[in-house]
């Protein structure tokens, strides 16, 4: 099967689809040119999110898709009044949003329930923050548990859940206090596929059906497919820092098939803004920055990089796939395969264009050698291409002792990326470098060292102490015995 072709998508024309509602829907929340900055280890500012300009208006829901340290959760939370944006303003119903405000409800990816309180206590947690009477507390938590499809579950402890009943427990705890904003980070990441649909199902029902009574809803995800299936407006952020680089409207009314070829086109759409590449200057191509140590790696997985490739040169692709139909064929999520496709790009094993992805020859090469040889040619494109894998090998061969301290390398990675971030990336690295054999690494101790063969090579070199203390000792019997020999 030939991948379909798509006519280029500019930023620019998905920027102008981003209106899809009357200009008359009241506004619910507006961000007006939001940043947020941190500082790094070295003291130095490093902005998180840029000039973020968005507007969510009544009757709509909004879907924000992202790159890792794009800053989506971030933004989510400076929307909820959880963090404070250094720049710009945040306005909800007209007002200016200082803190947490009542009309704002969140929930998250990891469920955050109180593990020793019941159902139905974790769902009144809500009205007890707002001074709600305990009678009509009970009353309207039970009307929430029963409305997300738990009733009989009162009584439960989160560990005698499932992980889809959990989530709904987040779900119930959110539309109690009947909020006009609903902020959804990555709900149903954490969910196994079925379950997720469902739950997705069962929301947008309640949405339609208007008894929640949510004026408009904002979901982080990770899942292009999700979003458009969701969402009115789907929101790209670029990554370090965070900006709004495009805006797609989604006209389809909803349920949505899946399987529909507008839908389907739209899809397409939304994979080429989401990997085609993002300049940093007049002239300078996004992958350029990997040739700073601070580059944000992607956050993938090497067996799957593997096999996305081998699966590339397979048919129906022949080395060019259409990236949905990739997905689909891998069996893999947008949060798996989108990672490991730029982490090809990056490594220069597959170019990835309007949503396309095309092996190149050295990714040819590399799919027709074996293991033993795939590792050669993994390092040297590592080493050519990343430069902080690049960087840390330098280190080891001009280190006295041909070791790196795992904190050194991260004490440095600081002054670029925040703490977590830099922890993140550095884990990548080693795993890399390691598959690679372009170093090796020890995590009793958190040292970094060249490969074995190499400190052999090395030790040929330049004789260890020990070795040298044994060769003096030597010399100096053999000497003796000799002196011996000529007195008698």
């Amino acid at each position: 099967m030939t991948s379909r072709r798509r006519a280029p998508v500019s930023e620019e024309s998905a920027m102008a689809l981003h209106d899809n509602h009357s200009p008359a829907a009241a506004p619910v929340i507006e961000l007006r040119n939001v940043g947020k900055i941190f500082r790094t280890a070295d003291h130095t500012d490093r902005a998180v999110l840029e000039g973020v300009d968005l507007t969510l208006r009544e009757g709509e829901i909004v879907a924000m898709l992202g790159k890792s340290g794009s800053g989506k959760s971030t933004l989510l939370r400076i929307m909820a009044g959880l963090v404070g944006a250094d720049r710009g303003e945040v306005r909800f119903r007209g007002s200016r949003l200082a803190g947490t405000a009542e009309g704002i409800a969140m929930v998250f990816q990891s469920f955050a329930l109180f593990p020793w309180l019941t159902v139905q206590q974790n769902v009144e947690l809500g009205l007890e923050a707002q001074g709600v009477a305990r009678g009509e507390r009970a009353r309207r938590a039970e009307a929430a548990i029963d409305m997300i499809g738990l009733s009989g579950f009162n009584g439960a402890l989160p560990r005698e859940l499932s992980g889809g009943m959990r989530q709904r427990v987040g779900i119930a705890r959110a539309l109690v206090t009947e909020p006009d904003l609903l902020l959804m980070d990555e709900a149903f990441s954490a969910l196994d596929v079925l379950t997720g649909e469902t739950l997705r199902d069962e929301m947008l029902e309640l949405w339609a059906s208007g008894r929640a009574n949510i004026k408009s809803i904002l979901i982080v995800s990770h899942n292009i497919e999700e979003a458009v299936m969701m969402a009115d407006r789907i929101v790209i952020l670029s990554s370090d820092p965070g900006r709004v680089r495009a805006e797609v409207r989604v006209p389809f009314p909803r349920p949505r098939n899946r399987d529909d070829a507008q839908v389907r086109a739209l899809i397409d759409e939304v994979y080429t803004l989401m990997t085609s590449p993002v300049t940093l200057g007049p002239r300078v191509p996004a992958m350029a920055a990997a040739q700073q140590i601070g580059y944000r790696l992607p956050d993938a997985d090497i067996s799957q990089m593997e096999a996305i490739l081998d699966l590339l040169h397979e048919s129906p692709f022949f080395g060019r796939a259409d990236l949905p139909h990739l997905a689909n064929e891998a069996g893999l999520t947008d949060d798996e395969l989108l990672p490991a496709c730029e982490a090809l790009q990056l490594l220069g094993l597959a170019t990835i264009e309007r949503g396309d992805i095309t092996a190149t020859p050295l990714g040819r090469a590399y799919y027709e050698t074996e293991p033993p040889e795939r590792k050669v040619l993994f390092g040297k494109q590592l080493l050519m291409h990343v430069a902080l894998a690049a960087h840390i090998r330098h280190e080891l061969q001009t280190s006295v002792d041909g070791e790196v301290g795992e904190e050194a390398v991260l004490r440095e990675l600081e002054a670029y990326l925040k703490p977590d971030e830099a922890k993140r990336v550095l884990t990548i690295a080693i795993g890399w470098g390691r598959y690679g054999e372009v170093y090796a690494y020890s995590y009793n101790s958190g040292m970094l060292t060249l490969p074995a063969p190499e400190i052999a090579v090395e030790d040929d070199r330049r004789p260890h102490r020990e070795e040298t203390d044994e060769a003096d000792k030597a010399d100096k019997e053999d000497k003796e015995d000799k002196e011996d020999s000529a007195g008698s």
